[in-house]
């Protein structure tokens, strides 16, 4: 009999470690199981340094901040590509969860739930370093022409875009925005956000060729957009949204791209 004991309690410690084993397996496969899915608007093209899909994985500011506030909040955040022009009907549709987009640059932004801000944009003119140039109100841009964005609004420009006083030149990439500019002799200055241009500038190693304005035409701020039904994880959102960037880890993301 103490024969058996002494065989059953050798093996006591073997049983505990399989039990644990087995209870943690049980755990994460629970907590797995409960994970929920956030699908993501990265577009094709990416908006670097905000959203830059150029590898497998996505990556950028606002794509590293949703994804670490999705990972706390038990959410997989999941890249969607999607054209610009269907973006907010997926979402009105259900196709996707969210998107980054200023309140400013949307049609009827009421029909959607906005978080706060992740990062400003300011939209500034980049000219020709020999230009002239000099940008304080919508007059100076009178007879010339300037490269835009598809499917971007600027409210402090459109009056006079509409009255043929600016003409408007649109493409459909940034990078290309520049490009336009450098070589086409009928386009005088690209509207685009300050970070994003020197972004791009950089990359096509024309930083030199290139100034930027010092007066913008808007100042907005770069937010998540989701469907109205979304009011708690917006709630959540903000909260470590807010926690983030109290405790620094929003500035470290800024810096790998600045």
């Amino acid at each position: 009999m103490m024969r058996n004991r002494s065989n059953r309690l050798a093996y006591f410690p073997q049983l505990v470690i399989t039990f644990v084993w087995v209870l943690a397996l049980s755990f994460n496969t629970s907590a797995a199981s409960h994970q929920k899915t956030f699908r993501f608007n990265v577009s094709p093209n990416g908006y670097p340094p905000y959203l830059i899909v150029e590898q497998e994985q996505p990556s950028g500011i606002i794509w590293d901040v949703v994804s670490l506030i999705g990972q706390r909040l038990n959410y997989n955040v999941v890249p969607k590509k999607v054209p610009r022009k269907r973006v907010d009907q997926m979402l009105l549709d259900g196709v996707i969860d969210g998107t980054s987009r200023a309140r400013e640059w949307t049609e009827n932004p009421n029909r959607f739930l906005f978080t706060d801000s992740v990062v400003p944009i300011e939209e500034v003119f980049f000219v020709p370093r020999e230009s002239k140039l000099e940008y304080r109100s919508p007059q100076d841009l009178y007879s010339k022409t300037v490269v835009t964005h598809l499917g971007y609004h600027y409210p402090e420009l459109q009056v006079h875009f509409d009255a043929g006083n600016i003409r408007r030149f649109d493409v459909p990439k940034d990078q290309d925005m520049f490009t336009f500019v450098l070589h086409g002799d009928r386009f005088d200055a690209a509207v685009a956000d300050r970070l994003v241009g020197q972004w791009i500038l950089k990359k096509q190693g024309l930083q030199d060729q290139f100034r930027s304005t010092r007066r913008g035409i808007s100042q907005v701020d770069f937010r998540i957009m989701l469907r109205k039904d979304s009011k708690a994880f917006v709630d959540a959102f903000n909260a470590e949204l807010k926690s983030i960037r109290e405790n620094g880890e929003l500035d470290a993301i800024l810096a790998k791209y600045r």
